[in-house]
């Protein structure tokens, strides 16, 4: 695997001119709507939240500062002790007949709008929800100079959430086991048709920005830009350098490793017709 383009990497480094630079890593809040993903296990046949898988993902992305989830937890209690073990705070919402539907919405939204001007070290919020009431907590977070993760379930997932989030990883793309692409037939995968339909659109982009070097965390990052909910281990690749190394053997792309940086750079589309 090649340095700069796993996502350990990128979170640490800032590709400029050939060079790396060591870039500020991030500092996050993340913030559980647990009545909304018990909508999303129901619908889910049988899959079960896993707090540390979630967690684990979100350190990729930088420090862990704030870690709270919302629910009526008596309902919830198998939950509690794993929550408890990663340090979570659990924050106690009474029942809906007491206070009304969207009570755990409304302590969410107050506690990280709160956190927001109170803690400005903390540069980046996580909101793992599937619902679109967040929605405008999103969009005030952005205003406020914050970049937005989004996490939820596929299925009960709201189109709104999800694209007015800066990013949003679906759950269960954390369950997904990072395997060997399959052998590509005449006829590709779907899987793969829509990863390797990202890569040509991203680089047809930075090309018409007229990017001089177009390295391969750019590609990423505009993907990423374009499709908050991207992850190519969804396509069934461990990492993006090999989703670009199968793209260059289907005839798609042309690589070379960039002779400072130790990195792809895309030098131009493939044979491919």
């Amino acid at each position: 695997m090649l340095l700069g383009v796993n996502n350990i990497t990128l979170r640490n480094y800032t590709e400029t001119e050939g060079f790396s630079f060591p870039e500020r890593e991030k500092t996050l809040a993340v913030f559980i709507d647990f009545e909304n993903l018990a909508l999303g296990f129901t619908k889910g046949k049988g899959v079960k939240f896993d707090i540390q898988k979630a967690l684990e993902r979100l350190l990729e992305k930088g420090k862990i500062i704030v870690k709270k989830a919302y629910a009526d937890w008596g309902r919830f209690s198998e939950y509690k002790q794993p929550c408890h073990q990663a340090a979570v705070e659990l924050i106690e919402i009474p029942k809906r007949f007491m206070t009304g539907k969207n009570s755990a919405d409304i302590r969410l939204a107050v506690d990280a709008i709160d956190l927001s001007y109170a803690k400005e070290h903390i540069d980046t919020f996580v909101i793992i929800s599937g619902d679109s009431d967040f929605s405008p907590l999103v969009s005030k977070l952005k205003e406020n100079g914050k970049y937005v993760i989004g996490m939820g379930m596929k299925d009960s997932t709201s189109d709104l959430l999800m694209n007015n989030c800066d990013e949003f990883i679906f759950y269960e793309d954390l369950e997904r086991p990072a395997t060997e692409p399959p052998i590509i037939d005449s006829k590709l995968p779907k899987e793969k048709r829509e990863a390797f339909s990202f890569v040509v659109s991203a680089v047809t982009a930075l090309i018409r920005e007229n990017t001089e070097i177009i390295y391969s965390s750019m590609v990423k990052d505009t993907i990423i830009r374009k499709r908050p909910s991207f992850n190519e281990s969804y396509h069934g690749y461990r990492s993006f350098s090999e989703l670009l190394e199968d793209a260059q053997k289907n005839g798609l792309i042309t690589l070379k490793i960039n002779s400072r940086s130790g990195t792809y750079v895309v030098t131009g589309f493939g044979t491919a017709k």
